[in-house]
């Protein structure tokens, strides 16, 4: 993609969000702000920062395009980490069953859920694929988000699963949004493999994962672990095998029963462990003396009319929470940043700062790309989000409304709303 070079001056509050790595605990309430501040960038990569007034006496305007934020609050690029955004067919009838009453796994069990995604996506043509993911990285750009992390896992076969990761590596070298690609290929247990889930795990592991690891089409091995769906025992092996390969690791974790996914996050040290609507005390506090990100999806929780992960909790015990939509074609139709925004701060007494850590630098932490994005350093890609308004506090106050002005990718300006 293109790189360029760019002076912002003149913002009210330019939030940096510094860091190189995860910030645990109470460390996600300093996203170090600097008034009237500017961002030098050069060829792609962030040069200076600082107060405006410093940078202007060292840099000339005349050889970079220059965008004036004054009275604009100038944030990180979003990091949105956990996504399903190439898929085939939609969930609208199923979304109607949750609104009279019925419960996921009833859902699930009547051959919905995941296994209904399934016929539309291998049925799709990869170009199909690749039209449908290029519109919806179009619309989360538009929310602000540079880099997202995507997912396989509606194949649950060979050629599926292949197809997904391709289409978004080729997405991943036209699309300004750098894509993380994570091999979900546990995601479920197809309707030709019922009742023989030892053998859809002997499948994905000597079939499919060797493909995804010496092609290199992903950068992380990923299971659901649920009642109904893997045992944590099932999930352990399938881990350790992608561990042979070296493929880092990530978890559906604890989403709708309390199994132990978060323990065995902790155990295995993973990346991240996400959804943790029920996880337990011990295993959220084992995530956090291991260093495993904590990756909330409050959306999800709202559209299944679940209970929301303790993300306060969560952070007082020491955990470094990431927030991402889960934009998926059932759970969690919805790649708005607003909502989840208001989401976490409402009703799972987020603080505003730790929010915009939980989106930018813990959101990189949770792909392991917080050296690359994630927060406004020297070093680091010129990813930039100019809201509309001077300060970051209204985020949370415009509540569910999109209030991203401009979004700078590589040091380009990519969308101007």
């Amino acid at each position: 993609m293109k790189k360029g070079n760019m002076i912002i001056k003149n913002s009210s509050e330019l939030v940096t969000c510094s860091g190189n790595k995860a910030k645990f605990g109470k460390e996600m309430g300093n996203i170090n702000v600097i008034s009237n501040g500017a961002v030098v960038i050069e060829d792609g990569i962030i040069k200076d920062v600082g107060n405006t007034e410093d940078i202007l006496k060292k840099y000339d305007e005349t050889k970079y395009e220059v965008i004036d934020a004054k009275d604009k609050c100038v944030l990180p690029g979003f990091v949105d980490s956990h996504t399903h955004f190439i898929f085939g067919g939609y969930r609208a009838e199923e979304f109607s069953w949750r609104l009279r009453g019925d419960s996921y796994m009833e859902i699930m069990n009547r051959g919905g859920g995941i296994v209904n995604s399934v016929t539309g996506t291998r049925n799709a043509t990869k170009e199909e694929l690749f039209d449908l993911g290029k519109k919806r990285l179009n619309s989360m750009l538009k929310f602000g988000v540079t880099t997202v992390e995507g997912k396989s896992g509606y194949g649950l076969d060979y050629e599926t699963e292949i197809k997904q990761l391709e289409v978004m590596k080729e997405l991943d070298e036209e699309h300004p949004i750098d894509i993380c690609r994570t091999f979900l290929g546990a995601h479920a247990v197809p309707n030709e493999y019922k009742g023989r889930t030892d053998e859809y795990i002997d499948f994905i592991l000597e079939k499919v994962l060797p493909k995804v690891a010496e092609d290199k089409l992903a950068d992380f091995f990923d299971v659901f672990c649920e009642k109904g769906v893997f045992s944590v025992e099932e999930s352990r092996k399938m881990f350790l095998k992608a561990k042979e390969y070296n493929m880092k690791l990530k978890i559906h974790a604890d989403e709708i029963v309390e199994l132990g996914g978060a323990e065995l996050a902790a155990e295995l040290g993973m990346v991240s462990a996400d959804h943790l609507l029920h996880a337990s005390d011990k295993g959220i506090k084992d995530m956090a003396e291991k260093g495993v990100v904590s990756t909330l999806l409050p959306t999800t929780a709202f559209c299944l009319k679940e209970p929301f992960a303790k993300g306060r909790f969560m952070i007082d015990n020491g955990c470094a929470v990431a927030l991402a939509t889960d934009f998926n074609p059932g759970s969690g139709f919805t790649n708005s940043i607003p909502l989840m925004f208001a989401l976490a701060t409402i009703y799972m007494n987020m603080s505003i700062e730790e929010a915009i850590t939980a989106m930018t630098l813990n959101g990189a932490a949770a792909i392991d790309r917080a050296d690359e994005v994630g927060s406004i350093d020297i070093g680091k890609k010129g990813d930039i989000v100019i809201l509309e308004y001077p300060s970051y506090k209204f985020l949370p106050y415009h509540t569910g409304v999109n209030i991203v002005e401009k979004v700078i990718k590589n040091g380009v300006l990519v969308h101007n709303n």
